[in-house]
């Protein structure tokens, strides 16, 4: 039974992407009218094979929303039911009908355990929230996350529509061992985006241009409410992206903002533009945020992961920026193409040479501790302590990597 439906003013709705270069996408149009039923003209060139479905879950849809009388006109170009309903759903707002009604008809994907707090990210692939041909197969590229971004990749007059895909995205689409985050937008607007996907319980939220530890408790606290509304236990982790220079200052604090808190990272082509100098594939301008952002991480005891490698195309580049940053205490990096996940696994993962030095050490000190010795050489260094501690956690880190292989 569908709710009472108040349409707020006569005006066409559209939604969605249509033309010979758009693909996994539609567009819809919905012209309410006072009387006269449904009216639903379909062009798809695949209406032979799924025209009927297509018009089924549209009509379905539309019921949903209460759209009763309009006349209706979708151009398909392989669009998958998550996204039919998106659109047809961002469409009929956009008209004017509101509805108190359930919001989706698409069957529930099965969630995988929820992912640990210190779970393996060492890489992230970045999605457009408005482009659903990304999201369909974004699993088989194997990164360790995926994050279907609301911010800056989706443009203003499409947020809404975005957020409603995205929902739908998490609902329905099946990404794999991904960790599944979203980038919502930056406050207040991201306020909106956690009302929309927190129902679908998301991995992890990403908050854009933090500078304040007040914005990741308020993210938190938005969280923790619609969590109880919707009695989900599941929890949400949180990463701060530290884009200006007095987020970088705060970091410390940002860090230990709220206990759900798992990872830092930064966005360096906002920083750059804050510094007011120009960002270099050397990373020279950025290089104490980046330590001082490690630093801060390491001292809250969460992730520290660094930016996004923007040229595409310098695959040597991306790999001795990965190189560089594993060195300096990060755990990953966020990647804007599938061709760069390979390599940013290379740089983050330990090499055999490695392992193999870390368990010798770990090897000469249990034996050292077990004679009652305190240190002990190998070969000509001495092992102590700390000397271990790096190896164990070199062989913790080898050892998850191995896990999610």
């Amino acid at each position: 039974m569908t709710s009472t439906v108040e349409v707020k003013s006569r005006q066409i709705g559209e939604a969605g992407h249509c033309g010979k270069d758009v693909r996994s996408d539609l567009h819809v149009s919905i012209e309410p009218r006072e009387s006269g039923g449904l009216e639903i003209a379909l062009e798809s060139r695949v209406a032979p094979y799924y025209g009927a479905s297509i018009l089924t879950q549209a009509r379905q849809t539309l019921d949903l929303f209460g759209v009763k009388h309009a006349r209706v006109s979708i151009r398909d170009e392989g669009a998958l039911p998550f996204v039919i309903s998106a659109r047809i759903e961002s469409a009929a707002k956009r008209a004017g009908f509101e509805t108190a009604a359930a919001r989706t008809i698409l069957e529930k994907v099965i969630l995988p355990a929820p992912p640990a707090r210190d779970r393996l990210r060492r890489s992230r692939l970045y999605l457009a929230g408005s482009e659903p041909k990304f999201f369909i197969n974004a699993a088989l590229y194997g990164p360790d996350a995926i994050i279907l971004d609301l911010e800056d990749s989706v443009h203003p007059d499409e947020k809404d529509a975005a957020r409603v895909l995205v929902r739908n995205a998490l609902h329905a689409v099946d990404f794999g061992a991904c960790e599944r985050m979203v980038r919502i937008n930056q406050l207040p607007l991201g306020q909106e985006d956690l009302l929309e996907v927190i129902p679908e319980e998301p991995d992890m939220i990403l908050i854009p241009k933090t500078e304040r530890p007040e914005q990741v408790a308020q993210v938190e606290s938005k969280i923790n409410q619609v969590s109880a509304l919707h009695g989900i236990e599941r929890p949400v982790w949180l990463m701060p992206i530290l884009e200006s220079a007095l987020g970088i200052e705060n970091a410390m604090a940002i860090a230990m903002a709220a206990p759900s808190v798992a990872a830092l990272t930064i966005g360096l082509e906002d920083y750059s533009a804050d510094l007011g100098v120009a960002k270099t594939s050397e990373g020279r301008e950025s290089l104490y945020a980046r330590m001082r952002l490690v630093n801060a991480a390491k001292a809250a005891g969460v992730q520290a992961i660094d930016s996004v490698f923007s040229d595409v195309g310098d695959i040597e580049g991306l790999r001795q920026w990965g190189q560089k940053s594993r060195a300096i205490g990060f755990e990953g990096m966020g990647c804007i193409h599938p061709a760069q996940i390979p390599i940013v696994h290379e740089a983050f993962t330990p090499t055999p040479a490695e392992i193999e030095k870390a368990l010798k050490i770990v090897t000469a000190f249990e034996e050292a501790q077990q004679k009652g010795l305190a240190v002990v050489s190998l070969g000509s260094r001495m092992i102590d302590p700390p000397v271990v501690k790096r190896a164990q956690r070199l062989l913790e880190s080898a050892n998850r990597v191995k896990l999610s292989e």
